[in-house]
């Protein structure tokens, strides 16, 4: 059988890339677009006009008054102010160890140094305004400019245009994408950009190209793709047990990077009891234009496509995913005000003035004075007589008047059944603007939580998609970060920078080598938790605390809620004031405390103030003085009853053999017997 060579394989590759993602286009070009259009909409000057509506209005005043541009910018503040956070977990349900508290800086180190926030807030941006975004995860080198540094770092980076530009394969069901088998990431380049950058020009590719559903190059631009694809390798791993009965497995990979592994193995007495076969998910990349395929990335960190979506609203009907934002429904009532106000300008501009309408016989010569008139105001103007029909001068007023427009009522009834329609369908933003007085707190905090409701689905989607940010980084961190002894920076839950050493080794209790920090074992389950909903919530918490305040006397339970009332408070420099009071909570055993308060109680515990410990020191010796003068006054108890016992032993010795010495007597003379008397004690 003849062997392929690798330009038939990427020519193969390519042709079924490109009849894949037609497929994918063509089933989501309209939705998409619809996205592209929403998002227009919203944040474009006069893209509310495109379209059939603009080509009526040409000639025309077209007036915008933007009102979802406001309830799109209260769902952002919404969760910029509630930010989204990753935890990591053990998947046995104990509580979290070292290592996951190791990868929980690290992570948040990644996301400090990659300046993660512009990542998210745009794709949440995205989502909310259009329907979907997206975010990626790339591992790049810590310190490009080094040539001796090969350690790298996870990268969280933004994808702008993501309904224009990220399209995973159309047999994915999950919102997060994790069931995705492929992902396309387009750029877009000029096509000067892309002949310098990748010697290639659009104009040698195959004709079929021109065929597709998707303009790979036109005139103005050359799109490029990024393609991952998801292969399954079939890998063997070899398991040896050492002379101390332990097994340790070993891939293919690992004799591959250390060609004496075997032989080292052998040298100190391990011995290969088995072999198993395994299949292991991996992430190819390549970089593909229209016309073939540019570069074969190989495989990168990590068995997840590295791409994030975000979704808005998400639906799936007839087969086909659908999503929107908040523009969707309220374009139209949006259009309908806008031509309304347009129309009502149109006519408010018209002049008011009545004006006299004259033939021409009667202004022809003053009708410079009646031109400027509107603008040098003179006191009177003048006409001249007309002919009348006998040929006299005749001096007549004015033939007619204008008159001023009027708003037909039709217009007025329908601008305030616009107005309505806009409010309920963006949520009645206006009534959490409104302070209005004799209106209890209960009041406001209900209204302000019907429009924390309007966020809250945006938010939740957005909080599936940064735990999935956190499924990828997690397994792509468990291949690059294994270098023996590397430091790391780390940022903890305050925002304290740490430096971590991963793969330290260290003794465990059985006096056994191990390695802490050991990342390529950091299995664990990622969960993402949303902030609070919102300020109005937060405060509603503090004064439910004050309130009970009042309500206790216990001086420890007014301490506890005085803390978790300054936990919930908001303002600047507030920070410190709660690092204090969760360290009065932990002291207390009202919150658990986490490793490192763990770590610092135990060191203070070791560390004990030294007048406290001579009183502890004083007392316990005091302590066994009593101990001892109690054991003293035992024995000597346990004495005299020793030296009375052998008294009574002795008196009774006694009485015995004087009875014994009567009896013979009696028995030698001849006297009759008779009992002997009882002796006394």
């Amino acid at each position: 059988m003849a062997r392929i060579s690798n330009d038939q394989r990427m020519a193969t590759l390519h042709q079924e890339a490109m009849r894949e993602f037609d497929n994918i286009q063509g089933a989501v070009r309209d939705e998409r677009l619809q996205c592209l259009q929403d998002r227009r909409f919203a944040t474009i000057a006069g893209a509310t006009w495109e379209g059939p509506l603009g080509s009526q209005f040409e000639s025309k005043p077209k007036f915008e008054v933007n009102k979802i541009a406001l309830a799109i910018t209260r769902i952002i503040n919404e969760y910029r102010n509630n930010r989204v956070t990753v935890d990591f977990i053990s998947k046995d349900g104990t509580d979290a160890t070292s290592l996951a508290e190791t990868c929980n800086k690290l992570y948040r180190a990644d996301e400090q140094d990659s300046m993660a926030v512009e990542a998210y807030d745009n794709a949440f941006d995205e989502a909310v305004t259009g329907g979907m975004g997206a975010y990626r995860l790339r591992a790049c080198y810590e310190d490009e400019e080094d040539d001796e540094n090969e350690h790298q770092r996870i990268r969280i980076e933004p994808i702008y245009d993501a309904d224009s530009s990220v399209f995973f394969d159309i047999n994915a069901k999950r919102q997060d994408k994790a069931d995705a088998k492929s992902c396309y990431v387009l750029t877009s380049m000029t096509p000067d950009a892309y002949r310098d950058e990748y010697d290639d020009d659009p104009a040698t590719w195959p004709k079929d190209v021109e065929q597709t559903g998707f303009d790979w190059s036109t005139p103005d631009v050359v799109y490029v793709a990024e393609y991952y694809r998801v292969e399954h390798k079939n890998e063997v791993v070899r398991v040896f047990q050492a002379i101390d009965g332990t097994e340790e497995r070993y891939t293919e990979a690992d004799f591959e990077n250390d060609p004496e592994l075997e032989v080292t193995l052998s040298a100190i007495g391990s011995v290969e009891v088995r072999q198993k076969k395994v299949k292991r998910k991996k992430i190819h990349k390549y970089i593909l234009s229209g016309g073939k395929v540019l570069e074969d990335c190989g495989y990168i960190a990590g068995n997840c496509i590295p791409i994030v979506p975000v979704y808005g609203k998400r639906w799936f009907i007839d087969n086909i995913e659908r999503c929107m934002g908040v523009v969707r429904f309220a374009k139209d009532p949006q259009r309908l005000k806008n031509m309304q106000l347009s129309k009502l300008g149109e006519i408010s501009a018209l002049s008011s003035v009545e004006k006299p309408i004259f033939v021409p016989e009667q202004v022809v010569k003053h009708s410079v004075m009646w031109s400027q008139d509107n603008i040098k105001n003179y006191p009177y103007l003048l006409v001249d007589p007309v002919t009348g029909a006998d040929g006299s001068q005749q001096v007549v007023g004015p033939v007619a008047y204008t008159k001023s427009p009027q708003i037909p009522p039709a217009m007025a009834a329908l601008l305030q059944l616009t107005e309505t329609d806009i409010a309920d369908i963006l949520g009645n933003q206006q009534n959490g603007d409104k302070i209005v007085s004799n209106i209890s707190g209960k009041a406001v905090e209900m209204v302000q939580q019907r429009l924390d409701m309007q966020a809250f689905l945006y938010m939740n989607n957005h909080n599936k998609a940064v735990q999935r940010g956190g499924e990828i980084w997690l397994s792509m961190a468990r291949e690059i970060y294994v270098e023996p002894r590397r430091r790391m920076k780390g940022v903890g839950v305050q925002n304290e920078v740490e430096s971590i050493e991963i793969m330290r080794p260290v003794l465990d209790r059985n006096g056994e080598v191990v390695m802490e920090n050991d990342l390529s074992q950091a299995k664990f389950d990622v969960v993402a938790t949303l902030g609070p909903s919102s300020s109005s919530q937060r405060s509603a918490t503090v004064r439910s605390l004050l309130g009970m305040l009042q309500l206790t006397q216990d001086p420890q339970t007014q301490q506890v809620l005085l803390a978790m009332a300054f936990q919930n408070m908001e303002g600047e420099g507030i920070s410190d004031v709660r690092a204090y009071f969760r360290k009065q909570m932990v002291q207390m055993g009202v919150m658990k405390p986490n490793p490192e308060e763990a770590e610092q109680m135990a060191a203070q515990a070791a560390q004990q103030d030294p007048n406290a410990a001579f009183l502890e020191a004083a007392a316990e010796e005091a302590l066994a003085k009593a101990a001892k003068a109690r054991a003293d006054v035992v024995g000597t108890v346990a004495n005299s009853e020793l030296t009375r016992a052998k008294t009574l032993e002795t008196i009774s010795k006694i009485d015995t053999d004087q009875t014994r010495v009567a009896l013979e007597l009696v028995q030698s003379i001849g006297l009759p017997e008779q009992a002997p008397p009882r002796p006394k004690l």
